[in-house]
């Protein structure tokens, strides 16, 4: 009987004793170290740690964007600027060919020079339709 009621003795200290943790305390020191101890450091502020709460994981960090949606990022900025200088490139190309037509139809062309106007003279009327031509040719087909 003794012995029974030794066991349940021993029993009951271990249960209790693993139900009551040691405190536990955190510090970093002047090296930039962090330490744990069941003793709190001399004259240096320490974190009470509670063992008996669950852990939480640290917070997860942000993903990495992945690269294939990166790359798609540059093609849309790319086409986006491909779109635009083709929006200009058409505007200019509309403005060259009203420019031919209005050389090709209009004998007496004239252009503002110093704040005065003058005709063209005929070859060089026609030497501007050849520029606007090969313009044309070069940039908008």
């Amino acid at each position: 009987m003794r012995w029974m009621i030794v066991a349940a003795t021993v029993s009951l200290a271990i249960g209790s004793a693993s139900g009551q943790a040691a405190q536990i305390y955190k510090w970093v020191d002047a090296q930039g170290v962090t330490h744990f101890d069941a003793q709190p450091p001399a004259g240096q502020p320490a974190q009470e740690i509670d063992i008996q709460k669950p852990v939480t994981p640290p917070p997860a960090t942000p993903r990495q964007p992945d690269p294939t949606q990166e790359q798609q990022a540059v093609d849309a900025k790319v086409k986006k600027q491909v779109a635009a200088q083709e929006i200009k490139r058409k505007a200019y190309c509309e403005q060259q060919r009203t420019n031919l037509a209005q050389l090709e139809n209009n004998p007496r062309v004239r252009e503002e020079v110093n704040g005065e106007f003058r005709r063209f003279t005929e070859e060089e009327r026609q030497a501007r339709i050849a520029e606007v031509k090969k313009s044309i040719d070069d940039t908008c087909n």
